[in-house]
């Protein structure tokens, strides 16, 4: 009963954002309360406090992109625009193009990279998030950065990670991202 009931969550999923979950299905094949484990994990997902939502979506989609230059990153996306991120938008933090960011949501995508690349700017970018936010900000960003890193990573643990992809924003299509953290000539440029 565990197992259908699981299996059936993940398939409405998989139907409403077009994505292949079906790492979380062998999950609930070899054990269905390593899926409620997981489960609790995701928690954090619905924390987003005292930033707004182009700023969450920004270190969600840098961390993701460290990750992922696949399908999560294009679930990412899709979540973002659906929450109201303007797609423009959301091309210029994929394509790392500052110069078409608002300076909140570059900040965050440079405390997100400076964070999980253990890069010492990441002290000082802080210190600006918890000004700018505050300490329920600062717990956001991080929230974001490790819900977006933990489903690639059991993703690829468990043999289902994929190639690199096209991504698509807003009906536009961006080119693989081989490596994300390569400037654009956009944003070299400005």
């Amino acid at each position: 009963m565990l197992r259908w009931f699981l299996r059936r969550q993940v398939a409405a999923f998989e139907r409403a954002w077009k994505y292949d979950a079906s790492y979380l299905r062998r999950l609930i094949d070899v054990d269905p309360r390593a899926m409620l484990a997981f489960g609790k994990l995701q928690a954090i997902v619905g924390y987003r406090r005292d930033v707004p939502p182009a700023v969450y979506a920004a270190a969600g989609l840098a961390a993701v992109i460290e990750e992922d230059c696949g399908p999560c990153t294009q679930l990412g996306i899709d979540m973002a625009q659906q929450s109201g991120v303007d797609p423009a938008l959301l091309r210029a933090i994929v394509m790392r193009d500052f110069a078409a960011m608002p300076e909140e949501v570059a900040l965050a995508v440079r405390f997100t990279e400076a964070t999980l690349g253990r890069s010492g700017e990441a002290d000082g970018l802080r210190e600006q998030v918890v000004r700018r936010f505050g300490q329920r900000g600062l717990i956001s960003l991080a929230f974001a950065m490790l819900a977006a890193r933990m489903y690639p990573t059991l993703k690829y643990a468990l043999g289902h990670g994929q190639a690199c992809r096209r991504l698509t924003i807003g009906g536009k299509t961006l080119p693989v991202l081989r490596d994300a953290r390569q400037p654009t000539r956009a944003a070299t440029a400005a």
